[in-house]
């Protein structure tokens, strides 16, 4: 396993954006697997990783075999490509990733080197083709025009949110991301797109006006509000999410919307009960996740991310807690702006900021006035070892922060 990893690390920083012929041609040379399974095709600011999560658990609950592509990974480089969860095996990532090292060699004949995230998605377009799965949730990388999955014909696509992040190579609007976003549509599809921003949305319905696309609009064609989700494919009410967040219903929404049309386009029953129960056992690490019962952690790595985080921890101020904040994050992103806002919006809030083992996070002499903490581990183990019952502490930022806190607080070694 180690000598494939490093063969994947070195192709890390070849973030090509210059079309998908050679991604096309890599998937023709392997003979197309990615055309033996129905796939739903997942982009978004945020909220990608729990909108597959909770289709995850409703196509399980229906006795579905369930490919998922998503990232990054949080515990080990696997967990990116799972069927009902469970992730690839190493004899299974190991053969697969030497198959295309053989198929890269007539590759190069023509086109440059496939990069990591080209040789992930790859890997996992094979490994459920070889696994027979009855529906694959592929999320997007980055935008979703010119993204590498973006040599798959969706049935079914999806747009969680539409924000500003990634603008060196989306675009500094939400117009602009909102058209590199609705590149996923394919014609004569099904789309189901979020609540967003009238400009995004207009982008969204000129696009699948232009392609002959069913196109499905939260708070238009389907919603979810306390508990509530309505649809003229269901209606059900008294609905409980396992994923913490008021915003999580809007998640929720998105997915029981694709599973219908999915499940309803092939005449399959819906069960009431299976539903429920997806969605009240539903998890998705390092997103508002309670670790222990004074930890939190949550991936909110750009703006909009940490907006919903911060309003999940003024909802705990109004219960009572005590929150706290311990902030990482890499040098590349808008920390500045991340850490203002916090401060802004929580300015009772103790808030810590350190650095962590990654490549390009924050060193001391980034963080300005913030209160610098030297090692989070041993931040984390005094405040557990002090908390009391009303103690809270958000560990946010880079997800590879959390991948880190998370590997200390449950006693293995993250693998990157």
């Amino acid at each position: 396993m180690f000598e494939v990893e490093e063969w994947l690390h070195s192709r890390i920083g070849l973030n090509f954006r210059s079309g998908l012929g050679r991604m096309q041609k890599a998937v023709d040379l392997l003979e197309n697997p990615e055309q033996t399974y129905p796939i739903i095709h997942v982009t978004g600011t945020n909220g990608k990783g729990s909108t597959i999560a909770f289709m995850r658990e409703l196509f399980a609950a229906h006795g579905k075999r369930v490919g998922t592509f998503t990232s990054p990974h949080i515990v080990s480089i696997h967990d990116r490509i799972c069927i009902n969860g469970n992730p690839i095996s190493d004899a299974d990532f190991i053969r697969l990733a030497n198959e295309i090292k053989k198929m890269e060699k007539r590759l190069l004949e023509t086109h440059d080197q496939l990069s990591f995230f080209e040789l992930l998605t790859l890997i996992a377009l094979l490994y459920f083709k070889e696994q027979e799965v009855d529906l694959v949730l592929l999320e997007v990388g980055i935008g979703g025009l010119l993204d590498t999955t973006n040599v798959v014909t969706g049935e079914i696509a999806v747009i969680t949110s539409v924000g500003l992040d990634h603008q060196e190579t989306l675009g500094n609007s939400l117009e602009e991301i909102a058209e590199q976003k609705s590149g996923i549509f394919k014609s004569g599809k099904k789309a189901v797109i979020a609540k967003l921003a009238p400009e995004a949305q207009l982008v969204c319905q000129k696009t699948a006006k232009n392609l002959s696309v069913d196109l499905y609009q939260a708070g238009q064609d389907f919603s979810f509000k306390k508990g509530h989700f309505s649809s003229e494919l269901a209606e059900w009410r008294d609905l409980s999410l396992s994923l913490e967040g008021a915003y999580q219903e809007e998640n929720a929404a998105l997915a029981l919307q694709v599973f219908l049309l999915f499940m309803v386009k092939r005449g399959e029953l819906v069960q009431e009960t299976a539903v429920r129960h997806a969605l009240e056992h539903t998890h998705w690490a390092g997103r508002l996740e309670p670790v222990t019962s004074h930890v939190y952690l949550d991936g909110a790595h750009n703006l909009p991310a940490l907006e919903r985080l911060v309003e999940f921890i003024q909802e705990k101020i109004q219960e009572g807690y005590r929150p706290q904040i311990l902030f990482g994050a890499l040098k590349r992103k808008d920390y500045n702006g991340m850490l203002g806002y916090l401060t802004e919006h929580l300015p009772d809030l103790p808030l810590f900021v350190t650095s962590f083992d990654y490549q390009g996070s924050l060193e001391e002499q980034d963080l300005g006035g913030y209160t610098s903490i030297a090692s989070y581990r041993d931040f984390i183990d005094k405040f557990e070892h002090f908390a009391e019952e009303q103690d809270l502490l958000f560990v946010t930022g880079s997800l590879y922060f959390i991948s880190e806190v998370r590997a200390h607080l449950m006693g293995y070694e993250s693998i990157d």
